[in-house]
C-alpha cells in the first residue's frame, strides 16, 4: 500500500480513489486476499524506441511511456483478433493504442494519463514550453496540477455539443489513428470503446471521415466493443491467487 500510495501523483484522479476502494475493501473483508491489477501492465510490451522520451539518460530510466487504458484495450484485442488493430478507448479519460498481434505497440498516453487526447477534465498534449512559461508567470505547481487535471478538457471546450469542442476532440482522436496507424504500417480493424466510443456515433463517424485515406469503412472495418476492464481485472486476479 505504501508503494502504491507513492505512484498517486502520476493518475491522481485514479489512484487516489483506488487506494480508498482497497482501503473499504480490506476493512470489509480483512480475511481474504486482495490483489491491485495495473492498467499499464498490458503496455509492458511497447518497444523502447516508442516508450522512450528525448530526456537525459539518468531521466530516461524513470519518466516514460508507461500508458493506461491496459485493461480496455487487452479485452478490445481478445474481442477483434486481427493482425493490426487501433483501439480508441474514449470515455472519462481518453487514449488511443496500436495493437500487433494481441500485443500493444504504441498508445497515446504517457508517463501519466495527462499525455496524448484531451479527456473530460484533462487536458492532452500542451506545449511543455507553454506550462513552463505559466509557473514562471507565478502559477504553482498545485495551481497548474488542478488547471491540467480539473479544468481542461472538454470541460473546457464547452463539451461535445459545442462545436469546437467537437471539432477539436474528433479531429485530435483522428490525428492519433493515423499515428498509431503508421506504428502498425497499417490498419485492418479500429474499435471504439468506453463512454464516449460506443455511445457517440457522431464522434466515430467524425472520426472515420478523417481517416478515409486510411480505408477506414472500407478496407479497415470499424468495431464498436463494449468495456469490460472488471473481466480482465477479475482473471488477472484469479490466475495469481492459484498460483499462490
Amino acid at each position: 500500500m505504501a508503494r502504491l500510495r507513492a505512484l498517486v501523483e502520476l493518475a491522481p484522479l485514479h489512484n487516489a480513489p483506488a487506494l480508498d476502494a482497497i482501503a473499504a475493501a480490506r476493512g470489509a473483508l480483512p480475511d481474504i486476499p486482495h490483489v491491485a491489477v495495473f492498467d499499464t501492465a498490458f503496455h509492458s510490451t511497447i518497444p523502447d524506441f516508442a516508450a522512450a522520451y528525448a530526456l537525459p539518460a539518468e531521466r530516461r530510466r524513470e519518466i516514460h511511456r508507461y500508458g493506461f487504458h491496459g485493461l480496455s484495450v487487452q479485452w478490445a484485442s481478445e474481442q477483434v483478433r486481427v493482425r493490426r488493430l487501433v483501439v480508441c478507448h474514449l470515455g472519462g479519460g481518453c487514449s488511443v493504442t496500436a495493437v500487433r498481434d494481441g500485443r500493444s505497440v504504441d498508445t497515446t498516453m504517457g508517463f501519466t494519463p495527462l499525455e496524448g487526447l484531451p479527456g473530460a477534465t484533462r487536458s492532452g498534449s500542451v506545449d511543455p514550453g507553454a506550462l513552463l512559461y505559466l509557473l514562471r508567470r507565478g502559477m504553482s505547481g498545485e495551481e497548474l496540477d488542478r488547471m491540467l487535471e480539473h479544468e481542461s478538457g472538454l470541460a473546457a471546450l464547452g463539451g461535445l455539443d459545442n462545436p469546437l469542442g467537437f471539432r477539436v476532440f474528433t479531429y485530435s482522436v483522428a490525428k492519433a489513428v493515423g499515428a498509431m496507424a503508421a506504428a502498425l504500417g497499417g490498419l485492418d480493424t479500429l474499435v471504439f470503446t468506453a463512454g464516449i466510443g460506443e455511445n457517440r456515433g457522431d464522434v466515430r463517424a467524425a472520426v472515420a471521415e478523417h481517416l478515409g485515406h486510411l480505408g477506414v469503412g472500407s478496407s479497415a472495418r470499424v468495431e464498436v466493443i463494449h468495456a469490460r476492464e472488471e473481466l480482465v481485472a477479475a482473471r488477472a486476479a484469479t490466475s495469481l491467487l492459484e498460483q499462490a
